[in-house]
């Protein structure tokens, strides 16, 4: 089955700490099996939570700082650098404060900004959760996550205002499929160049869509408006990595015909 319309990546993301700024990639290196390098990597613990970095277990979003319920954390603007491990948060166009995340004394530091910057909108002592190997994902598998812009255009003339995609907070944004047709891949497999992703879930939208990534303000109801107009508050879909390798920026992504039974 020949895929309906030429798609290709739009962009590429990753979001190192869970609920913090999306970073954008020119190119992914990805790992069966494995996530987007360094996506939810990191979390912060909004009070106790019994994470155990020694056992990692996967634990449901409420645990950790997160846009769902935290819209304040799209005012910051992060980056996490990779070869220092050093996590830097600018709040109003400044510094605020820098940490290195594989040390005591720089997750101290980031523990610290939050609690004494946001002491009244935090329910819990913070603090900066990693296990190696483990991603602090909404789903309990690794996965890559996948949205498709003509989707979101669709979104927009449902609730009537402009909808900005990384509200999505997705991996991959495509173009070039038509609205929801990412829905019809489900159990099928992308081809971009030599890597093969398997599309495994339809991704359920939170009340984190609600939050404008520019503004940090509430001012959408996405997922009602998703419901009342299709039944389901759906947008995106999870896909697994099976062969790995580098996407870029620009790469075609076909659909391979679906194996016969």
């Amino acid at each position: 089955m020949p895929e309906i319309t030429p798609a290709r990546i739009a962009e590429i993301y990753r979001y190192p700490v869970k609920g913090l700024t999306p970073e954008q990639l020119a190119r992914a290196e990805l790992t069966p099996g494995q996530t987007v390098l360094a996506d939810r990597r990191y979390a912060i613990e909004n009070g106790p939570s019994g994470f155990d970095p020694a056992e990692p277990k996967w634990l449901a979003k409420p645990h950790f700082l997160m846009l769902m319920r935290d819209e304040w954390l799209a005012g910051l603007r992060t980056h996490y650098d990779d070869a220092s491990h050093v996590l830097t948060i600018r709040r109003d166009g400044e510094i605020a404060v820098q940490g290195d995340l594989t040390t005591a004394e720089g997750r101290e530091t980031i523990e610290k900004f939050f609690a004494t910057a946001f002491a009244g909108q935090i329910k819990g002592r913070p603090k900066v959760l990693e296990s190696p190997g483990h991603s602090f994902s909404d789903v309990a598998r690794k996965v890559v996550s996948i949205i498709n812009l003509a989707s979101v255009r669709a979104i927009e003339n449902i609730v009537g205002a402009a909808v900005h995609p990384l509200r999505f907070r997705a991996n991959l944004y495509v173009e070039g499929w038509p609205a929801w047709h990412e829905f019809d891949l489900l159990d099928r497999t992308l081809a971009i160049g030599q890597v093969r992703l398997r599309i495994v879930k339809r991704i359920v939208r939170c009340a984190a869509v609600n939050v404008d990534p520019d503004t940090a303000q509430r001012d959408l109801a996405i997922p009602q408006a998703l419901q009342r107009r299709l039944g389901h508050a759906d947008c995106g879909i999870y896909a697994e990595v099976i062969t790995g390798g580098t996407v870029s920026a620009g790469d075609a992504i076909a659909a391979e015909a679906p194996e016969l039974l």
